[in-house]
């Protein structure tokens, strides 16, 4: 917080400034809309630069003032400016310090909102964080179990195929010693066919001998 001079439209005048690390559009706007708040019509703004006719702001006095403001960009952040014109002096830190304190007091306030808005900001924003945070742990871990709950079904499944394998195996060697049967029941009829033709011969060959 410090005593400045600006110059508004060629004019030199001293005022107050007081600076915060904060976006300077987001301070301006801010800013405006306290004031706005506050005084309605009787805030003009043209081109950045505001002034206020016949405006009471009891912090500082009790009577009308004339103010002007003017809120700009700094390389660390932003600082708000304003000079007053008390109606019989106009406000300095040696000339008039009672009214130098309230106006200080009014714009360090100012600050401080700003710096608890933005502190309520940052932990919204941590908190959605820690929200997405824990839905991506909890996603992670939910993927995983599905992951175990796959491989355990493919376990199952294994032991499923292998089941079937076996199965089919045994079947399959049934169906070998089927087979080999069928060949040595083969086999035998035709041994039985030619024990019956060689008695046939015989039977025959007794025919002939007889006639």
């Amino acid at each position: 917080m410090d005593e400045a001079d600006m110059s508004i439209g060629n004019v030199p005048r001293t005022g107050q400034r007081v600076s915060v690390q904060l976006d300077n559009k987001r301070v301006e706007a801010a800013w405006l809309k306290q004031l706005n708040d506050k005084f309605g019509s009787k805030v003009k703004n043209n081109k950045g630069v505001v002034t206020m006719d016949g405006v009471i702001i009891e912090e500082i006095a009790p009577t009308p003032i004339r103010v002007i403001s003017k809120v700009d960009a700094t390389p660390t952040g932003t600082t708000v400016w304003w000079s007053i014109d008390l109606g019989n002096a106009y406000l300095a830190k040696d000339k008039t310090p009672v009214q130098w304190k309230s106006a200080e007091k009014y714009l360090k306030d100012f600050a401080r909102m700003m710096y608890r808005e933005d502190l309520v900001s940052q932990i919204a924003e941590a908190e959605r964080a820690l929200v997405a945070s824990q839905n991506n742990h909890m996603a992670v871990i939910e993927k995983a179990n599905t992951i175990k709950k796959d491989i355990e079904k493919n376990k199952a499944r294994k032991i499923e195929i292998q089941q079937m394998l076996a199965a089919n195996a045994a079947e399959l060697q049934q169906f070998n010693n089927l087979i080999d049967l069928n060949l040595k029941e083969q086999e035998a009829a035709r041994g039985d066919i030619v024990s019956m033709r060689v008695a046939l011969e015989a039977v025959k060959d007794r025919m002939n001998k007889i006639e």
